[in-house]
Parts: C-alpha cells; structure tokens; sequence
C-alpha cells in the first residue's frame, strides 16, 4: 500500500513507519521541519515538509495515496488554543483534503481516555458514552465526531483507534508519567498496549476492507496496577513516599477490546507487560 504517515517522528510515528517499510509499504510522511528529522527517516520515506493546515498542499501530497494513517497530535504542555488547532482543526482540514484527492481510508489515532471516569463497573466499550475529562482526550472526541459526521454525510473512509497507554521499545511514557500517578490508588489498574500492537492495530485497521465507520479500542490482554508499575520502577526515584488512599473506579481506564479481535483478528504480540519485559522489548 501508499501510505501516508502523519506525526511520523513522534512516539508512535516513529515505531509505526519502521514497521510499515519492513513489511513492504510505501510511506510518505508529513514533517513540519525536516532538518529535526532523523536521517534514516528522511531516507527510507518521501518527506513532505509542511503542517496540518495547509490543505492545497496536503491535497496534492495525497494523490496515490492508498490511506491516511493520522497520528500527529498535541498530547500535554500546552495552552487550549494550540491543543485544539493541532487535535481539532488540523484533523479535519487533513480529513477533507484526503476525500478531495481520492484516498479510501482514514485512521485515525484517538484515545481511551476520551471515555473518562465512567459509572459502569466493566470495561470500556467503543459504542458507550464519551466523557473525557482533560483537555487532550477532549480534543480527541470533538476530532472523532467531526470527523463520523464527514463519514456519514460526505464518505470518508474512517477507521478510529483508540489506544491504551502506550509504552515499549525505547519509550520513556513510563517513567514520565509515573509522577503523576503518585497520588493515584495503588490498586488502580490501567490497560496498555505495546507499540509492537499498536503498528498491529493501525495496519488491521487501514488494510481491512469494509469496517469504515468503525472505532476500536486497543490493549493488551493483562491491565497492570500502579503499584505494579512503581514497584518495577522503583530506581526511577518516583515511588510515592506513602500510600494513597483515593477512591478509584476499577474499570476507568479498562478498555473492551472484543470488537477489534473477532472483527479484525487482533491478538496481542504482547498479551501483558510482563511478556513484554521477558522478551526484552521494553
């Protein structure tokens, strides 16, 4: 396939492409400074140097191109304007200039935490109520209902994943968000999913024909708690110095990852962190 990759030097854009080349795809990225591009990128892919926002010149980037792959994204640290230019305006400026050029699929890279705390007691499942709480995960649903209304009123060929806590290979997402879960419960249990899964996932979701208009969570089979994590980081210097005692929803950051297995065949490379570690893949 003609791939076309955005956020491809980011944390997931830059496990994904690697993967995408060794399995025999043609990748295009979009790179908005292409000097801060790591040179085996810039060699191995055709570089577009450019931003989300420039549709003309998106429009002609995508000509062959098979599907979009839509990572790029504003994840902490900074203001509400940027946040929804970059999640928000960017998305759908790309979506409309994919359905402008004839490209068939979209894919676009969400997150669970666009379900919030919830009330149920079990997992997250793709067609419940989204109530993001932070800025980021609420970005990433105004983005998915944008872009299901070009879906039903205008075609797009719309595929949506929404991701579990990402980590793996050379990914420090671990250790820097482990401050912010020292107030958390140490029994609260998060789902993840491997960047080995993850490039699974994307690649299910954009060959996989008849699914447009479908949103899938992806996880690994093992949710891990926080005391879990902190005890396997214990040299990282973040381990809580006492026990919090916060109430917590066991199933918040759970996802139900049925759809995505018995529609698209997904299976976890790496079912729990733990076969992850063992294997050396972290």
């Amino acid at each position: 396939m003609n791939i076309f990759v955005t956020g491809a030097t980011g944390k997931v854009g830059s496990h994904l492409v690697p993967r995408l080349l060794q399995r025999g795809h043609q990748v295009k990225v979009l790179i908005r400074d292409a000097a801060k591009a790591e040179s085996s990128l810039l060699q191995s892919t055709e570089v577009v140097e450019g931003n989300l926002l420039q549709a003309k010149k998106l429009e002609e980037a995508l000509r062959n191109i098979d599907v979009v792959i839509h990572l790029a994204a504003q994840f902490r640290g900074v203001d509400e304007e940027t946040a929804r230019s970059s999640n928000i305006d960017a998305t759908i400026v790309l979506a409309r200039a994919t359905m402008k050029a004839g490209v068939s699929r979209f894919v676009f890279a969400s997150t669970g935490l666009v379900y919030g705390s919830g009330g149920q007691l079990r997992p997250h499942r793709e067609d419940d109520e989204l109530q993001p709480g932070s800025l980021y995960p609420q970005t990433k649903a105004t983005a998915e209902d944008a872009l299901r209304q070009l879906h039903a009123e205008q075609g797009l060929g719309l595929r949506i994943i929404r991701l579990g806590f990402v980590y793996g290979e050379r990914d420090p997402h671990i250790t820097e968000f482990l401050p912010h879960m020292r107030t958390w419960n140490p029994a609260q249990r998060l789902h993840m999913v491997h960047h080995s899964d993850v490039s699974q996932a994307l690649l299910l979701a954009a060959s996989t024909p008849g699914v447009d208009g479908r949103v899938y969570n992806v996880a690994d089979d093992a949710p891990i708690s926080v005391a879990e994590l902190f005890q396997f980081h214990e040299h990282s210097g973040h381990y809580p110095a006492e026990v919090s005692r916060s109430e917590y929803n066991p199933f918040e950051l759970i996802l139900d990852t049925n759809r995505i297995r018995n529609e698209l065949n997904y299976r976890p490379i790496f079912p729990s962190f733990y076969t992850a570690k063992d294997a050396g893949a972290l």
